[in-house]
């Protein structure tokens, strides 16, 4: 088989190497939730909702910070893996890994979000992986934007809020080299086997969030680099646009 015939090759999935898993939402799946959806992408299941708080935390008013505040928690469930995994209540702290993710989690939503617009209010962003297989983080950025306009629409509606606050929409995805060859939105079985593994955050302006890559015992070209890029890109269009979906009026 020659390069370019290895390149456009089936996955153990059936899927090219630019095709995205299978997205899917499902809105005010958590009732008492502002906003809501579960967000089901290939296997991996994330619930993603939306609260609000009215008032802002203590160090914005000690520094005269005027608007709101969006902060971000994210947990796997003890059952989201096929070996039980603890609880961080549990070992009494958040582990290094959810810590980082809903850090990231954070900062994508407040990217895209006026805060001064918004109020002296705190939306809380939580996300809980039901099931994982790869791209949980990724997962969870995509369905919490979905959750935070659900959110806004509602506060809007009850006459609290007179302005959108949302500048745009928001998503994320993986991309990675496996086995040599530069592929989109990487389940478990590929993640685990990337030589190199890459998340990136994108508007709907077509500007980076964020881009979190690294070599996993290997190193990547330039060209490499473009590829994932322009691969990432294409995909997070995709997602955009199950998002507008997911969106439109029932």
């Amino acid at each position: 088989m020659t390069q370019d015939n290895l390149s456009q090759a089936p996955r153990v999935d059936g899927r090219l190497p630019d095709q995205l898993r299978p997205v899917r939402f499902q809105n005010h799946i958590a009732p008492h939730a502002t906003g809501s959806t579960l967000i089901e992408w290939g296997n991996t299941r994330v619930i993603c909702g939306v609260t609000v708080e009215e008032g802002v935390p203590r160090w914005m008013k000690e520094q005269g910070v005027v608007g709101g505040w969006i902060t971000a928690e994210y947990s796997m469930l003890p059952y989201s893996t096929h070996q039980r995994k603890s609880r961080d209540s549990s070992k009494g702290r958040i582990d290094g890994r959810s810590q980082e993710i809903q850090r990231l989690i954070g900062r994508s939503i407040r990217a895209i979000v006026d805060l001064e617009a918004l109020g002296s209010r705190t939306l809380w962003v939580d996300c809980d992986v039901l099931q994982a297989d790869g791209g949980t983080r990724t997962a969870s950025i995509t369905g919490a934007y979905v959750a935070l306009v659900l959110a806004i629409r509602k506060i809007r509606e009850s006459g609290k809020l007179q302005v959108d606050p949302i500048r745009h929409a928001v998503a994320a995805v993986s991309v990675g080299v496996v086995g040599s060859r530069t592929l989109l939105d990487l389940p478990y079985s590929e993640d685990v086997a990337a030589e190199v593994d890459m998340n990136i955050v994108m508007t709907s302006g077509g500007e980076f969030v964020e881009v979190q890559g690294s070599g996993e015992e290997a190193t990547f070209s330039e060209s490499q680099l473009a590829e994932m890029i322009s691969l990432g890109k294409l995909g997070i269009g995709e997602l955009l646009k199950a998002q507008q979906v997911a969106l439109e009026p029932a």
